[in-house]
């Protein structure tokens, strides 16, 4: 059934500003710069100064424009809570037998891994553009990947991941050989 109307309100933080033009979206904080495009999406999107509320509307909505109007609602949550906060994936390598070892290249730009399955192959694997990774000190063996933009950030760790991938009829005999997912989160940065 078609509901007339349905609305979405999000509120946004002090110290957040938000600029809308034709669904495109430009949201500004402490932490950076988003700026997010819904032009495919017929939604209807206002802001109001006065109340610090962003208001979302949808009309004549079936099953598949109201999912449409949550997934916007849900990634402009994010966007706000990320210019103010912030993103990290740690990752954990796992070895049996050669140790692992990974360097980061540039101040964080990148890592390379050395001594996959023993071999001598170097893989360098380069950061999605605003994300940064660097080795724990705390913990053995583990990466943490921190950005401003959640899909870049899991971006850059699925390339990290894709990279030590064990392929054909190695990964029978080497199934615990990999950099693995251990912890996403949203964090707190204070400037």
């Amino acid at each position: 059934m078609k509901s007339i109307v349905t609305n979405r309100t999000i509120d946004i933080p002090e110290g957040v500003k938000i600029k809308i033009k034709s669904r495109k979206i430009q949201i500004t904080g402490p932490r950076g710069r988003l700026i997010r495009d819904f032009k495919h999406i017929l939604i209807d999107i206002q802001y109001d100064n006065k109340t610090k509320k962003m208001l979302l509307k949808v009309w004549f909505a079936d099953k598949k424009r109201l999912s449409g109007l949550s997934t916007v609602s849900t990634l402009l949550s994010n966007s706000i809570f990320v210019v103010t906060s912030g993103f990290q994936y740690k990752m954990k390598s796992v070895y049996a037998h050669f140790p692992i070892n990974i360097v980061t290249l540039e101040e964080g730009q990148g890592i390379e891994i050395r001594n996959f399955l023993g071999e001598k192959r170097v893989r360098t694997v380069y950061m999605a553009s605003n994300v940064m990774c660097k080795k724990n000190d705390k913990t053995k063996d583990e990466i943490v990947i921190y950005g401003n933009d959640l899909s870049l950030v899991s971006s850059s760790a699925a390339k990290i991941q894709r990279s030590c991938l064990v392929k054909k009829q190695r990964h029978k005999e080497i199934f615990r050989w990999n950099l693995r997912f251990k912890q996403r989160k949203k964090f707190m940065i204070l400037l």
